[in-house]
């Protein structure tokens, strides 16, 4: 056992060692940019949305993640961080930030703006968030040219019964996705900057299967059932 855990403990340390170097030297971000740019082009699109979404989700820590790191979600009852995310229609993601689960969504909103300001240019024009978010993100928003929409739980019309949003929904879909990534599910990492690499890592993942399998057709169908 003993002999097994030193030929282990080598190569875990080397995966560790370059996805430290990685993460500081930002080739997760890139990477992760590069691959969206293309997947946008494969769907024809423009390589930059000219709309975002924004989203929160508070996820678990885990025991040997540090306190100083992470809080409780007030309104969730939610220990551990919080997650936001910043994609596009198609579900890929602009923006990553990780903070403390006490941290206000705003504060994740504003962030994510930033974000999404400096990887889409003159091209991003507005983004929908939900009523978690308040006027500092608004506020936050048009310092960057940027119109921020606050999407209602129901719209006019619809006094009962819960209806998402189509577009604004697609960002509730990536958190799904991504929870099925094993290191996603809980907050593993002691360093929050290492839990946002984390996301470009799976994302990276998700988009080289999207550029690598060929989406079946309904042609397949019928022959399949042929």
């Amino acid at each position: 056992m003993i002999t097994s855990w030193k030929r282990v403990l080598p190569a875990w340390s080397a995966v560790f060692y370059y996805f430290t170097l990685w993460r500081e030297d930002g080739l997760d971000q890139r990477i992760q940019e590069l691959l969206r740019c293309q997947v946008r082009e494969k769907a024809r699109r423009l390589e930059d949305p000219s709309l975002v979404v924004i989203d929160t989700q508070c996820v678990r820590a885990a025991a040997g993640v540090p306190k100083s790191t992470t809080g409780l979600d007030a309104n969730k009852r939610t220990p551990g961080r919080k997650r936001g995310l910043a994609v596009d229609v198609m579900g890929l993601i602009i923006g990553v930030v990780v903070l403390a689960a006490s941290a206000h969504d705003n504060t994740a909103g504003s962030a994510l703006l930033e974000q999404a300001a400096e990887r889409c240019g003159y091209r991003l024009e507005k983004a929908l968030v939900d009523q978690g978010f308040k006027d500092e993100v608004i506020i936050h928003g048009a310092m960057q040219d940027i119109t921020v929409e606050v999407v209602r739980r129901n719209r006019a019309g619809q006094d009962t019964g819960f209806v998402p949003h189509p577009e604004r929904w697609v960002v509730e879909q990536v958190n799904g996705t991504l929870m099925l990534h094993r290191r996603l599910a809980r907050e593993y990492d002691h360093r929050p900057d290492s839990a946002a690499s984390r996301v470009y890592w799976a994302s990276t993942a998700n988009m080289a299967r999207r550029l690598t399998t060929p989406a079946p057709t309904w042609r397949d169908d019928l022959q399949v059932t042929a």
